[in-house]
């Protein structure tokens, strides 16, 4: 019997454009956690400015989408580097984790638009 594996996304392959050079990109601090995807919606914590996934039910910041992650972070349980798009880009909605009607708000006043 043979095993199924599913790919996620790869680094950078939700992004259908981006502002010019690196505008969009900002190098990151990621929580300790579970394995992230290409593509984790983000959100930034209230208290230390630091990045977990995207929570539209929580009140510590988590519940505020600013941030789409460029590339896959492996699961740690130590604070990880990232590169997260920020600002000025076009998103593919298929390739995105976490997308709500809120987030997609939230986005929007980034200047980060999620196209179909």
């Amino acid at each position: 019997m043979s095993t199924i594996k599913t790919q996620g996304a790869l680094t950078g392959e939700f992004l259908l454009s981006e502002g010019e050079g690196r505008i969009s990109r900002e190098k990151i601090v990621v929580t300790s956690g579970d394995a992230l995807s290409a593509g984790q919606l983000l959100g930034a914590l209230n208290a230390t400015g630091k990045y977990v996934p995207y929570d539209n039910a929580a009140d510590t910041g988590a519940q505020i989408a600013s941030a789409v992650l460029y590339a896959a972070l492996p699961a740690s349980t130590d604070d990880r580097q990232g590169v997260a798009i920020v600002r000025l880009a076009e998103v593919a909605e298929a390739l995105i984790t976490g997308l709500d009607t809120d987030a997609r708000t939230d986005l929007a006043s980034k200047f980060v638009i999620v196209r179909q």
